[in-house]
């Protein structure tokens, strides 16, 4: 049933997964202000009703990696129009021949295996509705570097997921976006990536002028679903003008 002309059209649904911190909880705040009704999830309930409290959105605290989880993300979604696939992260820097196996399954199952899951649950109420699926990769997705095997290999992975959904859902109304960021300086990324280490952290950042920021990347998700709907922008790869490839960052000291 269509809309009466003198009545609002509903606001569009989204689904924003990592949204208690960073690029997800910077893509919460975006979508809100461009009129989106938004279902925020994450891990963390204390982080998420603070975002709520600010922004006006739902929440949801639930695990991408655990099925009954992902099952009450999708009955709380409902007629859901965009999906972000934003939940994820780095875990260590070692070496492959050091490399600690625990983390990289960690790795594969919230990049790669959750985007997956949220997704698969998703997608019924995404193809109803002629929706958005945006997964939030890296450049880590096109460029190894040392001590980035496993989030190198997890990331090519979940391009790849996208790549191929793309393929599958040809000639359906579903949009398949993929945001592949560079250097973001997010509070929590790389602080957990080197298991807390405040110091190690810093360095990471350190002497780059003007490092990306999450609403830098929020912004470009957000510019990607307002296209217009004969428009899909397959990938969009954003990095900071310092840097040229995942291993190649200008520092000014």
């Amino acid at each position: 049933m269509s809309t009466p002309a003198n009545q609002p059209r509903p606001a569009r649904r989204a689904v924003v997964t990592g949204a208690s911190s960073g690029i997800g909880e910077a893509t919460v705040r975006h979508l809100v202000d461009a009129g989106y009704s938004v279902l925020a999830v994450a891990r963390r309930r204390e982080r998420l009703e603070g975002l709520a409290a600010r922004t006006g959105c739902d929440i949801l605290a639930a695990d991408i990696t655990d099925d009954a989880d992902v099952a009450r993300i999708a009955e709380a979604a409902g007629s859901v129009e965009v999906l972000v696939n934003n939940a994820g992260g780095a875990r260590g820097v070692e070496s492959i021949a050091e490399a600690d196996l625990e983390k990289w399954r960690w790795m594969y199952e919230v990049n790669v295996v959750g985007t997956v899951r949220v997704t698969k649950a998703l997608l019924p109420a995404l193809r109803a509705s002629g929706g958005d699926v945006v997964v939030v990769s890296s450049i880590a997705a096109d460029v190894s570097y040392p001590g980035g095997g496993g989030y190198c290999a997890a990331k090519h992975a979940e391009r790849v997921v996208s790549e191929t959904l793309r393929l599958e859902l040809v000639g359906e109304k579903v949009r398949i976006i993929d945001i592949a960021p560079g250097l973001v300086h997010t509070e929590e990324f790389s602080l957990r990536r080197l298991g807390g280490n405040q110091e190690a952290a810093d360095r990471v950042y350190a002497g780059v002028p003007d490092p990306l920021t999450a609403d830098d990347v929020a912004e470009c998700i957000v510019w990607t679903v307002q296209r217009p709907r004969h428009v899909n922008i397959d990938r969009l790869v954003v990095k900071p003008v310092a840097q040229a490839a995942p291993h190649l960052v200008h520092r000014d000291q």
